[in-house]
């Protein structure tokens, strides 16, 4: 069995949290890392530790998203893994719901088009490489008061579903992550009666890690990550 490898790694809607676990977890493997973000003063720390070069970006962009691609492969290289964790909420009852604040989770999903557009552009020639998409509890489930982040989110899976139908037989492993609870952080931790009923950031980067590791023979499209005590 050959397991893929890669070389250059591109993580959009980095941050703490589950970005930086994949930018550490990357980096360990010997993979260079581009992190990028809308602010990316927040990002100084985590390129420190890890090597990684930070580059400014609005994903709801086309142009921005282009420029982006162009900047990583002159500074860098072309990224041959493309994660997009980019995200967003709004909550509140439906008929109080701002119209402005729905379209910019909307838009959420179109910088998902937007930046695997660019990322297949550029893996097609080589038949080679992978894109990730992080997904929710609402990727699946549209909850109450919560119909802005399921359209976004039902959106960005639709799109994620799409490509790898398209593109598994092209060489491009494609797959969306359904994160299924609570992901731990220095500003929330779950009780200490409840020991690991949130997820670990470092445990859902180890599983994106093994899809990624997936000879082509048993790819997966999408993966269901939760603790082990969440209702679903």
């Amino acid at each position: 069995m050959e397991i893929p490898k890669y070389k250059i790694a591109l993580i959009v809607g980095a941050g703490e949290g589950l970005s930086a676990s994949l930018a550490r977890l990357f980096a360990r493997e010997g993979i260079r890392v581009a992190l990028a973000a809308r602010k990316i003063e927040k990002l100084g720390a985590l390129c420190a530790e890890t090597g990684a070069q930070a580059f400014a970006c609005n994903a709801t962009e086309p142009d921005d998203v282009e420029r982006l691609f162009g900047l990583v492969e002159r500074e860098i290289a072309t990224p041959d893994l493309v994660v997009y964790n980019a995200g967003g909420h709004a909550r509140g009852a439906f008929v109080d719901l701002v119209p402005s604040e729905v379209e910019n989770l909307i838009a959420v999903a179109y910088g998902g088009f937007l930046v695997a557009q660019q990322a297949a552009r550029r893996m097609l020639p080589n038949r080679h490489g992978a894109i990730l998409f992080t997904g929710a509890s609402a990727s699946v489930k549209g909850y109450p008061q919560s119909a802005p982040f399921a359209m976004g989110k039902f959106a960005l899976r639709g799109l994620a579903q799409s490509m790898a139908r398209e593109l598994s037989p092209q060489g491009i492993h494609v797959a969306h992550f359904v994160i299924d609870g609570g992901i731990r952080s220095a500003a929330r931790a779950e009780p200490a009666d409840r020991p690991d009923s949130m997820l670990d950031p470092d445990a859902i980067a180890f599983s994106y890690w093994n899809v990624l590791q997936q000879p082509r023979s048993a790819w997966t499209w999408e993966q269901e990550l939760r603790p082990w005590v969440e209702k679903f």
